[in-house]
């Protein structure tokens, strides 16, 4: 099984970073309902959407998820 997205994502985190993937880590690291137990897209794009604290471009993670597919 895949590491979840949120671990991989968590591999990513660099707050002096202007990096799409490093900001995008730093703001799942401070929501604490982000779904950190899935490898599932549908489940972490509909609450990147619908349901996180914090506004992100969904188009950057879409190149985010290619990079963790990836890996």
């Amino acid at each position: 099984m895949r590491k979840s997205f949120y671990s991989w994502l968590m591999t990513q985190r660099n707050p002096k970073s202007n990096e799409p993937v490093a900001i995008l880590a730093d703001l799942v690291f401070e929501d604490s309902a982000f779904p950190k137990h899935t490898d599932d897209f549908d489940e972490v794009s509909r609450y990147l959407e619908d349901g996180a604290s914090f506004s992100f471009n969904l188009s950057q993670f879409d190149t985010i998820w290619e990079d963790y597919l990836g890996h």
